[in-house]
């Protein structure tokens, strides 16, 4: 089998003293507010849970504060929250909190997170006041008493997304990815549609946090190493746990000669060890996230997290019969299908060889 294997110690290899300070920082206050969990899971007591809640607050503030803090002296990650008008963070609160809530289901959950991904893209491409412009002039349908037309000024931001590649580190990034492409498709004047590379990348889930390792499947993913040369590569998933996936692609790439132009990760979620480790490992890599979580569990998993993001977009695949990229899909409908049918085109292409 042709794979590539990365390792969680080479991952904290790239880690400073700082940052392993600042995250056990972060383990002890979240170590409080399990106590304070616990509290709320078991009593019944108002007094007790009013207790709990305005002690959970007050270390939820605390850890908050201090992944600002983390976040404003390393270059590279981007959380929406920090670098946006206050006015702006209760959509962005509110919107995590339906995607972490149990009751959400499937496709309210894709809602939310293409709702998740446009906010992500204009956090990481949106125009700024000045800057040149591009207009559009659509066509209505409106044709009496002449067929009518209107212009519409967009900034002009071509230059920085006309070299993209859509990275797809396959499950849940499937999804994310094709809101991603559509996105910039709708941004650039062109109507510039971004190819696309799947890679086939898990993680081993027997090995715990510490001894994690990250395995790159080379027969199994779809890409062509020429045409990611030079390119802005741009991954789109909604939960950022470890950062192993990520660099492990990347890495694999500069081995190979691949020099991309640069690398964005766009999560809905990022956990604060993950977020560092990429930006630590990779040179030229921005992470841009919509929230950041400040911890992950022995089984490395996203603290509080939302749970398995590929599971709650695309529905839990029968053990014995995983899906592949094809099938994952069709799965989708017809309503996603149209909505990003350009593409879908590009993946088919990519996957299958075939010709647009």
């Amino acid at each position: 089998m042709n794979k590539v294997v990365l390792k969680a110690e080479d991952l904290d290899g790239y880690l400073t003293e700082a940052d392993k300070n600042y995250l056990a920082k972060m383990d002890a206050l979240y170590q409080e507010a399990l106590g304070c969990f616990n509290i709320l899971s078991r009593t019944s007591s108002v007094a007790e849970r009013k207790q709990a809640e305005d002690t959970l607050i007050a270390l939820y503030n605390d850890m908050g504060s201090i992944m600002q803090e983390i976040c404003k002296g390393g270059e590279g990650i981007q959380v929406y929250s920090f670098l946006t008008p206050n006015e702006s963070h209760a959509e962005a609160s509110r919107l995590i909190a339906k995607l972490r809530d149990v009751r959400t289901e499937n496709q309210e959950f894709v809602y939310y997170i293409q709702r998740a991904y446009e906010m992500l893209f204009k956090l990481a491409y949106g125009g700024k006041t000045g800057e040149t412009k591009n207009h559009l002039i659509v066509k209505t349908p409106v044709t009496v008493p002449a067929q009518n037309y209107a212009v519409h000024k967009i900034t002009n931001i071509d230059s920085r997304i006309e070299n993209t590649v859509m990275c797809v580190m396959l499950r849940g990034a499937l999804l994310p990815s094709m809101i991603m492409s559509k996105e910039i498709q709708e941004y650039s004047s062109h109507g510039y549609v971004t190819p696309f590379a799947l890679f086939r990348i898990r993680r081993d889930d027997s090995k715990h946090e510490n001894d994690m390792e990250y395995i790159l499947d080379l027969d199994r993913s779809y890409f062509k190493l020429a045409d990611l040369d030079g390119k802005d590569l741009v991954f789109a998933d909604p939960m950022n746990a470890t950062g192993g996936s990520l660099v492990t692609v990347v890495k694999y790439l500069l081995d190979q000669g691949i020099k991309p132009r640069s690398v964005h990760f766009l999560n809905a979620i990022a956990a604060l060890k993950g977020a560092l480790r990429v930006v630590r490992a990779l040179d030229n890599c921005q992470v841009y996230t919509l929230w950041m979580d400040p911890v992950l569990n022995d089984a490395a998993y996203i603290m509080p997290g939302l749970g398995d993001a590929g599971d709650r977009i695309n529905g839990k695949d029968m053990e014995e019969y995983p899906r592949n990229i094809i099938q994952l899909v069709a799965d989708y409908g017809s309503n996603i299908a149209k909505l990003y049918r350009a593409q879908l085109r590009e993946i088919e292409h990519t996957v299958l060889g075939t010709h647009k």
